[in-house]
């Protein structure tokens, strides 16, 4: 009954470590495949963006911070100049 409990930690903890890299990486792809011109059009440098993500994921909570500030910040602006809003 012992392993199966630290097996089920284990898992756990493995779960909870995988959403900061989860959303790092879906703040970097959602960046990449954004037009340069819609970037161009927000006053934004999406090279920049990109950037500020890969080395804020050096640590957990700068990764998690700058993340979700683009996922609901920069994105939207980003997505509306793409759409022609």
């Amino acid at each position: 009954m012992d392993e199966v409990a630290t097996l089920g930690w284990a898992l756990l903890l493995a779960c909870v470590a995988a959403v900061p890299l989860g959303l790092t990486m879906w703040a970097l792809l959602d960046a990449a495949r954004r037009p340069e011109w819609a970037w161009a059009l927000t006053g934004r440098r999406r090279v920049v963006w990109m950037v500020v993500i890969m080395f804020s994921a050096l640590t957990v909570v700068g990764g998690m911070a700058v993340s979700v500030w683009y996922l609901s910040r920069v994105r939207g602006e980003v997505a509306a100049a793409e759409s022609g809003v």
